[in-house]
């Protein structure tokens, strides 16, 4: 098997071990992320409706250049506004196969000081 191929596996397991443990409600929707290297966009999740509550991103927000952890607080904060005109105070957080830090990190700090918790 080539190398591209077993990374992408590898890459798909990751996010699959994530989601396996973070599923979405109405009352604590799931925040997924996904990022570019010229935007990032966050999204809440009702898996048991299909339906997403809320969302934000770079693009959304007009962000000249959104790949770096400034835009990352940005878009997190915005969508921890648009969370609260939703109503929603509780969140599960879905890394996907990014690690924890940099900008995922930067928007899920920005997401929590708005006022959703995790």
């Amino acid at each position: 098997m080539n190398r591209l191929k077993r990374m992408d596996r590898r890459r798909q397991n990751r996010a699959n071990r994530v989601r396996r443990r973070v599923r979405g409600t109405s009352e604590r929707p799931r925040i997924t992320i996904y990022r570019t290297n010229l935007h990032i966009y966050a999204q809440m999740v009702d898996d048991v409706n299909g339906t997403t509550l809320c969302e934000a991103s770079s693009v959304s927000l007009k962000l000249g250049y959104g790949g770096n952890v400034d835009a990352a607080k940005k878009v997190g904060e915005a969508l921890g506004q648009k969370a609260k005109d939703v109503n929603v105070a509780a969140a599960g957080f879905d890394r996907g196969a990014y690690r924890y830090h940099g900008r995922v990190k930067a928007l899920a700090d920005a997401v929590r000081e708005a006022g959703v918790k995790f």
